[in-house]
């Protein structure tokens, strides 16, 4: 229907009105003539001639000799000229007819070069609850850039192929607008429903997708890609129709995306065979081959996301590179992600954005979840840290915290400072977006992020905002590390962290954190890897500081502490003893530092074999000491306790033990019953009360240590795991072997449990095991256990490890023992030499395995080289150790004996009369080497007496 207001003829029978004709014969006009044919169809209007007034005038135009409009279908034809503001135009739209099925709405992504086939779609298809129920709603959930619509398309254009629906809608539903529009496109075509009315067409298809009884079934499917935000979904979540199926994909993952009886299906990463299989495909497609190992390799370094591989492939490609050209580049810190992707305008497989540019709406969004702001300098935190896990204690630290503080929108006056809660909340806005994984359940490695999103968070800072970020993260470690580290994954995890940083960002490689790491990796047992690590820390600081830097210094000292603990005491001694001199000549001796390194110094000349001069080094360092600080300055408390150990081990026990008895009573003064230092001078008097010859007295003193430290440090930690092993070792000396090795079987599960089953103290705890496993009358079982202890020892801390040799030296004696005295000899022999070349002639315990060499000697019957082995050895006891050391006047006492086998009978009660004697006078008359030779001397004088009488 047509409307002409006003209308007459005017002078050539057009419709003009009376003020166009009059303005006509004032203004020129414009004609137009010999126009073509307009033909309207479907509502739509045709014109044929000129429509509106002249250019640059407000004149009419004359119009001429035009040609024919011809409309049909409800449309509207015009010949002639239309004066637009002029008129009023109603148009009846021409009827609309419903599509017939089967029929798509909506353009499905093409499907992408070397599509892979995934677990997920089959998962997808096999789309069934618990219960064997169909599941109608799915919802595909991941990070961007893991293939979400891919997967999406492909199970749409495979349901559309085969013939399983009669409807297939695809929406691009980023936003509430554009799932309104996908609706109402839907509407239009499947219900002839009006365009114009978008929210009224969207709402008409939702209500056609209800089942109704009496409606013919149809089977569709919806597609929705890509959901930015759950809330766009409110009232659009198709109904539940057994005839229909939905898909959504998003990066969200909120509860809401959930209800109702929808399933999340997890979308991951490539697995590593489908990462190769998709870059040999796409690289074979364009007849270029490359190594596969180069191929895994580089699949690696991209992290097995599917988008990041397409983008790095079609770079390849275009810029003609080898794979290995590309992984440089990859791994060149300067580059930017940017620089080793495609453009924008050479994206493979129609995709829109690069892999960087992927997360950036993400990260948008999520920093507009509460806490508002918090979310982006949550992830620039976390992309300075370990992708594989991140503790949970390290993001909300104090310094982690003051970050975020920092970085909160500064919209009010006085902005709020941010807490260990909101730390949360900014980790749970990131997981929501699919940016990181957030998982409570496992705190030690509770965020995971993708190692190019952390990538693509850090190039978008400046240099110095990576600097004090990285200072940040550091901080955060530190202060999230324990005094003590009673949680091994948690150690583990720490540790894995700093790394990371360190790869990130070189300028916090002397952070305080990067040396508690190297402390914590020897802490663990994994001695000779500390080593190894304050090695190179060393060489950096020397090479980028200067040698008397004292960050330099530090790194050498642990350098050479750790060396020592790897195995080699004489090493360690040497190079603490240069230190020593440098470090007195930059810092002074009094410094804190020169008086460590001196004390140390004294610890591994002990521990190389130098008993009695560590004890004079620590007599020396503490009359040092005392000159400087006052007398009760915890310094002062453990030198007096090493030189108690050093009195002790060059033979001194009972002077070891009266020493430790008085440092205690000064501990309990100062420090109070519970300090740890108290509790460890506990320890120490029961262990050297135990040596000076009190096996059952070590016991008792053990019992009672072990009740308080199981109320003060809990039955894991390290000290009370030691004196459970000191209790366990004096009872069997105490005479109940076989109630020693219950305990160390008890122990050693827990050690293991605790510390791992290759931490040296739980190595010595096996040890221990099959040692008192053999005193209690289970030989073999002793041998079998030392036998697997050896492989272990050998593999963990290296053929040349002190504790290697001593279980070494187990297994022989536990050989002989078993009867086998020549094979016994051989290993001793085989020992010796090893340890004389690795700890020295003089090392007390290459005198011990001497010992073991003559012992096995005579036992095979070469009494003679048995008994000239065991002569030389001690006049290098009585060199080295002096004449009152127990293992001299052991290795005295043995020779008696031997003399009384061979037939001295006289020439043994005599010798050891006079050793009784000093015995005593040393070690006491009940310290069971004392005790032993009294039962000899007793035999060897009753002989006597028979020898005589029957001469007689």
């Amino acid at each position: 229907m047509e409307r002409w207001p006003n209308r007459r003829p005017g002078p050539d029978g057009d419709p003009n009105t009376d003020s166009e004709i009059a303005d006509a014969k004032r203004e020129p006009s414009v004609t137009a003539a010999d126009t073509g044919i307009a033909t309207a169809r479907d509502g739509a209007t045709a014109v044929t001639g000129y429509t509106g007034p002249a250019p640059g005038t407000a004149s009419p135009v004359q119009v001429s000799r035009t040609g024919a409009a011809i409309a049909s279908e409800g449309g509207l034809a015009v010949s002639g000229y239309l004066a637009i503001d002029r008129f009023t135009l109603v148009q009846q739209a021409a009827p609309r007819t419903p599509a017939t099925w089967p029929h798509q709405v909506g353009v499905l992504p093409p499907r992408a070069q070397s599509f892979q086939h995934r677990a997920e779609a089959d998962q997808l298809r096999a789309a069934v609850d618990g219960g064997g129920t169909a599941v109608l709603t799915q919802v595909l959930t991941g990070t961007g850039g893991v293939g979400k619509t891919q997967l999406a398309a492909d199970y749409a254009r495979t349901a559309w192929d085969s013939g399983e629906v009669d409807v297939l809608v695809w929406i691009s539903a980023s936003s509430r607008s554009a799932i309104t529009a996908g609706y109402a496109q839907a509407g239009v075509e499947i219900l002839a429903a009006d365009p114009s009315d978008p929210e009224r067409a969207a709402r008409a298809f939702l209500a056609w997708l209800e089942p109704k009884a009496e409606q013919k079934p149809c089977r569709w499917l919806v597609v929705l890609d890509d959901v930015a935000d759950p809330a766009d979904m409110r009232g659009c979540w198709p109904p539940t129709n057994r005839h229909g199926r939905v898909l959504v994909t998003t990066r969200r993952r909120e509860a809401a995306l959930t209800g109702a009886g929808r399933r999340l299906v997890t979308v991951g990463l490539f697995t590593p065979r489908e990462a190769a299989a998709y870059f040999s495909d796409v690289l074979n497609a364009h007849d270029r081959h490359e190594p596969s190992d180069q191929i895994n390799a580089l699949a690696t370094d991209l992290g097995y996301l599917p988008l990041a591989l397409a983008q790095a492939v079609a770079y390849i490609i275009d810029a003609d590179l080898a794979c290995t050209s590309y992984r440089e580049m990859l791994a060149d810190r300067i580059r930017k992600l940017a620089d080793l992707l495609p453009g924008s305008g050479s994206l493979p497989d129609d995709q829109t954005a690069t892999v960087a540019a992927t997360w950036s709406l993400s990260v948008e969004h999520a920093d507009r979840l509460h806490p508002v702001g918090l979310a982006r300098p949550m992830l620039q935190l976390c992309a300075m840290l370990d992708a594989n896990g991140i503790p949970e204690a390290v993001l909300t630290s104090e310094p982690a915290v003051t970050h975020l503080a920092f970085h909160r929108p500064h919209g009010q006056q006085t902005p709020a400072p941010a807490t260990a809660e909101d730390s949360v909340h900014a980790l749970r806005a990131l997981h929501r977006l699919s940016l990181i994984n957030h998982s409570p359940a496992t705190p030690h490695q509770a965020v995971r992020v993708h190692q190019l999103i952390q990538r693509a968070a850090r190039e978008v800072l400046s240099p110095s905002q990576r600097d004090q970020l990285a200072d940040t993260a550091a901080d955060a470690l530190l202060s999230a590390w324990p005094d003590i580290e009673r949680d091994t994954n948690l150690a583990q995890s720490l540790r894995a962290n700093t790394l990371a940083l360190t790869q990130h960002a070189a300028g916090v490689q002397f952070h305080v954190v990067v040396y508690r790491a190297g402390l914590s990796l020897g802490e663990s047992g994994q001695v000779a890897a500390a080593r190894d690590y304050f090695q190179r820390l060393a060489a950096e600081a020397e090479a980028h500081l200067y040698p008397d830097h004292a960050v330099a210094l530090i790194a050498r000292h642990n350098f050479a502490s750790w060396r020592g603990r790897a195995g080699d005491a004489a090493g360690a001694a040497t190079a603490l003893a240069e230190l020593l001199e440098q470090m007195s000549r930059v810092f002074g001796p009094d410094d804190p530092n020169t008086l460590t390194t001196g004390s140390d110094l004294a610890l591994w000349r002990g521990e190389a074999g130098d008993a009695a001069g560590a004890a004079t080094a620590f007599a020396e360092l503490l009359e040092q000491l005392t000159r400087m600080l006052d007398p009760d300055h915890p310094s002062i408390l453990s030198t007096r306790a090493n030189l108690a150990r050093w009195r002790g081990e060059a033979g001194d026990a009972a002077g070891a033990a009266t020493a430790y008895t008085e440092l205690l009573a000064d501990q309990l003064r100062v420090l109070g019953p519970d300090h740890p230092s108290t509790l460890t001078g506990r320890h120490n008097v029961a262990l050297w009360r135990g040596e000076a010859g009190n096996a059952a007295g070590a016991a008792t003193a053990y019992t009672e240590l072990l009740a308080d430290q199981l109320r003060v440090l809990g039955p894991d930690h390290p000290d009370t795991l030691g004196s459970r092993h000191g209790l366990a070792h004096w009872r069997g000396e105490a005479g109940d072997a076989a109630g020693a090795a219950a305990a160390y079987t008890e122990l050693l599960e827990q050690t293991t449990r605790v510390l791992g089953p290759d931490h040296p103290d739980a190595l010595a705890t096996m040890a221990n095991l099959a040692n008192w496993r053999g005193a209690a009358g289970d030989v073999a079982g002793a041998a079998t256990t030392l036998s697997e202890l050896l492989e272990r020892m050998t593999r963990v801390l290296g053929p040349d490890h002190p504790r290697t040799l001593n279980t070494r030296g187990n297994i022989a004696h536990w050989q002989g023992v078993a009867g086998d005295a020549a094979g016994a000899a051989t290993t001793f022999a085989g020992l010796v030499e090893q340890m004389t070349r690795v700890l020295g002639p003089d090392h007390p315990d290459t005198l011990g395995s001497r010992h073991g060499l003559a012992h096995s000697r005579w036992e095979a019957g070469d009494v003679t080289g048995g008994a000239t082995i065991l002569a030389e050895l001690l006049g290098d006891q009585l060199r080295v150790l002096g004449p009152d050391h127990p293992d001299t006047l052991g290795t005295r006492a043995t020779l008696a004996n031997w003399r009384g086998l061979t037939g001295d009978v006289a020439g043994a009660a005599t010798t050891l009369s006079e050793l009784l004697e000093r015995m005593t006078r040393v070690l006491g008359p009940d310290h069971p080497i004392a005790l032993a030779t009294r039962s000899a001397l007793a035999r060897w004088q009753g002989q006597k007496a028979d020898v005589d009488q029957t001469v007689d």
